[in-house]
């Protein structure tokens, strides 16, 4: 980074289950970076998976100094993972943190003594000497108790989880926004609202760099458009107008019916149309699709008198991140009783500002030429 911040995190190659949910087929990082100055400050630490490595790091780097300060912003495990280890290897340094994180910092960690700490809040300062941070609230992004850190000396933010992404820190260095999307979505996405405030308070700093808790540093372009994304992200806007049409087909006739209807959006000019198995495909970067775009099809079959349990799992998600200011049209497909429509309508009707276009398409075991007049008329609809 340059002489005064170091990076000290550790990439873990070997983390294919992020959260145990999350595929990584590329690993996944954790950042943490040390500040020297008169004062040190350690800026978070890392997973327990890396805790020995992480030590090095920070030993390496500190050349014989000793750290005065581990500033926690996310208390979060695999970023707290390895503070037991701090405080025994270094005792008497203070360890910074909101109140609520000193209060994780326990439960986290039964009968382990963590003073010296210090308790800061939205507006306090700590001088390391020539340098200042300067702390910053940022409640709910994603846990309640983060807080981000700006150093203006710097002119450098360290965002906690804010502009993370999934991946080793060098992955694909170039397309920060594909797995940038697909972790905020499935991360910090039903937490829009929270992600404005932040970017608000951000607005008014001079930042040329931000530092967040996973993947690459951020600078120049890459920072501007991680600024403008997540202006979009945060508002639920529309990032690229397009149909996500996902189906979840028990024998593939569902499926079936879903690539023709992908078929009439694209002839009737949609302007990009991604189509979705959720029985197979990765169901985290589905939802990034469904946010990413300003319309969706949902095609199932029909199941125990509901909907095939791949697309109730696929909806309930989209309810549990927020999913909203969508247009979304229903595709159902039943033998003898179709309840997948009326069981996809109860869940979508929940969701805030979500308009259901009509018809519903109804098939009866498999896409017929009769059939087709309605899928048209859906189509239409959806592209109205």
């Amino acid at each position: 980074m340059n002489a005064n911040i170091k990076y000290i995190g550790c990439d873990d190659a070997e983390m294919d289950l992020f959260e145990s949910q999350y595929v990584t087929p590329e690993g996944m990082c954790y950042n943490s970076y040390l500040i020297l100055d008169e004062k040190i400050a350690v800026m978070d630490s890392v997973d327990p998976r890396k805790t020995g490595e992480w030590l090095q790091n920070l030993s390496a780097a500190l050349d014989g100094r000793t750290p005065d300060y581990l500033i926690v912003q996310h208390m979060e495990p695999d970023h707290s993972g390895s503070l037991k280890a701090f405080r025994e290897t270094y005792p008497n340094a203070t360890i910074v943190a909101s109140e609520k994180a000193l209060t994780f910092m326990a439960q986290f960690n039964e009968g382990t003594d963590f003073g010296p700490t210090m308790a800061v809040k939205e507006g306090d300062t700590l001088s390391l000497g020539v340098r200042t941070l300067q702390f910053i609230a940022a409640p709910m992004i994603h846990w309640p108790e983060v807080i981000v850190t700006y150093c203006p000396e710097e002119k450098t933010l360290f965002s906690a989880d804010a502009f993370g992404k999934f991946g080793v820190k060098d992955a694909d260095p170039d397309d920060w926004a594909c797995e940038a999307r697909r972790y905020y979505f499935n991360i910090c996405g039903k937490y829009g609202m929270p992600v404005t405030t932040l970017l608000k308070k951000a607005s008014a700093l001079d930042i040329q760099t931000i530092c967040p808790l996973h993947g690459p540093i951020l600078k120049g372009e890459q920072l501007a458009e991680a600024l403008r994304l997540y202006t979009i992200w945060g508002s639920y806007g529309v990032e690229t107008e397009g149909v996500l049409v996902a189906h979840a087909s028990i024998h593939g006739n569902t499926k079936k019916a879903a690539e023709k209807l992908a078929e009439i959006l694209q002839a009737k000019g949609a302007k990009k149309v991604v189509l979705a198995d959720l029985c197979r495909d990765d169901m985290a970067e589905v939802i990034e699709d469904a946010f990413r775009m300003n319309k969706l099809v949902v095609c199932a079959s029909s199941y125990d008198a509901d909907v095939f349990p791949p697309m109730h799992m696929f909806l309930w998600k989209l309810k549990m991140k927020a999913y909203q200011n969508r247009t979304v049209g229903i595709l159902e497909n039943g033998s003898w009783a179709p309840s997948a429509g009326k069981a996809m309508r109860a869940i979508l009707e929940q969701l805030k500002n979500v308009n259901i276009v009509e018809p519903t398409v109804t098939i009866r075991s498999s896409m017929k030429q009769a059939d087709l007049p309605a899928m048209e008329a859906l189509a239409d609809a959806i592209l109205k």
